[in-house]
């Protein structure tokens, strides 16, 4: 595996961390360590001495010397209370569903980590030492998706997390699954012994739900602008109008993120005609603004309440060692997050019905100003025999029904569980999750959409004797860079691997797309 240069830093202790700092540090883009600051470090270990001092005084403390969850009544002995934390991590041991992928899984342990960092959570500097070790070594806990309600936080997947650091369970270390005592010892660190509150500390958070909104915010964000950008492309390969996207129109329509997305495909049109045959073109062109501009302005509120999350301190109990006090509370309760994530995938799922609409219209003999039936680049007695584009809208249509499908808010079904001790739950994990499935669906449209567009515009340009008609330099740039890994369908051929090489380019995010704004 290769290794990438990490001369860009994120600082924990120093600040609030971004949506960004989070996903630069999760691929490898960005270092991270913990602040050197005195003051940090000094109220990080006042928490943890309080804790152990009333400890040491017979005090009661939920989750150190009670039982968890509806159990809180039953006082654990004082000699069980150092054991209490491994029976934690272990009956939570109970994930299934896919694994999280190792960017995902290095992005919960960031989380989990900032959290701690806030200082109310009664751990040791140890502790956020470990965890940061975990990340800097990329020894990543194997953690299933699946067993999180959301609400005493991500406990089972973030149990995982809590036994890699005890050495037991798995990690996946230098690309291979591998037993965590032995990579730990490895790495030359030994099994961590948890201190009475430091397992709940670990678990009883929302740190699977926020480190999967981060990548989600991140990866709709740019789909707005893919989205934009994509719309360009379709008027040109369309012969639409130009005006539908005119500032002077939007200026009497406040909202930003339409403003935003109309002035980026009008300028992409600087150099385009205008269809004289058709005074309007049909909704997915002229409102495609409207569309992306409900997600574009979306994006601001969740990235407050994504970024809130991040930068809290969302176990329980909190350690408030100035006052000092034992703070019991719901903290670990993950409903701005499930409503974002709720949220976003309704918007991210408009994008690819969007997108599905337009690639409709370009492979239609009847709408698409002209160009050939399913985009196809076969002429003469071959065209009879060649499809071009056919099928692949037939597969934008099943991909999108799908993103629609997953639309219904998780955040509703809150299910009571645990003795009805935990009677109203987030689901924000779920949620999550469902937009994480929703943005993948629609990063598959939008690929097929931008081939579409290229074929398009190839097509086009042909009937014009000019290899990119009205084009600005921009929006030309997109296409040729599609043109040096994709070949112009002149003959029907299987377009699978076309469609993957787009999608993994759309998800490394390889354009930089009006990056002035």
């Amino acid at each position: 595996m290769k290794t990438k240069d990490l001369s860009e830093e994120v600082v924990i202790g120093e600040g609030r961390l971004r949506i960004e700092d989070v996903a630069r540090v999760a691929r490898r883009e960005a270092a991270l360590r913990l602040s050197t600051r005195p003051e940090f470090r000094d109220r990080v270990a006042r928490g943890a001495k309080y804790l152990a001092d009333l400890l040491a005084e017979d005090g009661v403390v939920y989750g150190v010397n009670t039982g968890y969850g509806d159990s809180c009544t039953v006082r654990v002995p004082p000699e069980l209370v150092d054991e209490l934390p491994l029976h934690l991590l272990r009956y939570h041991g109970c994930g299934l569903g896919e694994y999280l992928d190792e960017d995902s899984t290095a992005a919960v342990l960031v989380c989990r980590l900032n959290s701690l960092a806030q200082g109310y959570s009664g751990v040791r500097w140890e502790l956020l030492e470990r965890l940061l070790a975990l990340i800097r070594n990329r020894a990543l806990p194997f953690i299933p998706s699946e067993g999180s309600v959301g609400a005493s936080g991500d406990l089972t997947p973030l149990s995982y997390v809590a036994a890699a650091l005890v050495g037991e369970r798995d990690v996946v270390f230098k690309g291979r699954k591998r037993n965590a005592g032995d990579v730990l010892k490895e790495i030359g660190l030994s099994p961590l012994r948890l201190a009475p509150k430091e397992g709940l500390a670990l678990m009883n958070g929302t740190a699977v739900m926020t480190a999967l909104a981060c990548f989600s915010w991140t990866r709709a964000e740019y789909l707005t602008r893919l989205c934009s950008r994509l719309t360009a492309l379709s008027v040109i390969a369309l012969r639409g109008n130009r005006g539908h996207f005119d500032p002077r129109l939007f200026a009497a329509k406040r909202h930003a993120g339409q403003n935003e997305a109309a002035a980026w495909i009008f300028d992409d049109l600087a150099s385009a005609g205008t269809n004289e045959a058709r005074l309007q073109d049909r909704y997915s062109i002229r409102c495609a603004p409207h569309v992306i501009g409900v997600t574009r302005d979306a994006l601001g509120w969740m990235r407050r309440d994504i970024e809130n999350e991040l930068n809290s301190a969302n176990d329980n109990p909190l350690v408030d060692a100035d006052e000092p006090a034992i703070l019991h509370g719901g903290h670990f309760y993950g409903g701005h997050i499930a409503f974002a994530m709720d949220a976003l995938k309704t918007g991210v799922a408009n994008l690819a019905d969007l997108m599905d609409r337009q690639l409709a219209l370009l492979v239609d003999g009847r709408y698409n100003g002209g160009l050939p039936a399913n985009l196809s680049g076969s002429f003469a007695e071959r065209a009879a025999i060649n499809h071009g584009f056919k099928a692949v809208q037939i597969a934008v249509s099943a991909w999108t029904a799908e993103a629609l499908k997953l639309t219904m808010p998780a955040s509703v079904f809150s299910r009571s569980t645990e003795c009805h001790n935990q009677d109203k739950v987030s689901l924000g994990t779920i949620a999550a999750r469902d937009a994480l499935r929703v943005l993948e669906l629609t990063e598959q449209a939008a690929a097929a959409l931008a081939l579409a567009c290229a074929q398009g515009i190839a097509l086009r340009g042909r009937q014009a004797g000019a290899e990119f008609p009205g084009m600005e330099a921009a929006p030309q740039g997109f296409v040729e860079d599609i043109f040096r890994f994709f070949d112009f369908v002149e003959e029907d051929r299987a377009m699978e691997n076309d469609l993957r090489k787009m999608v993994s380019m759309i998800r490394e995010r390889r354009w930089d797309l009006y990056p002035n704004e």
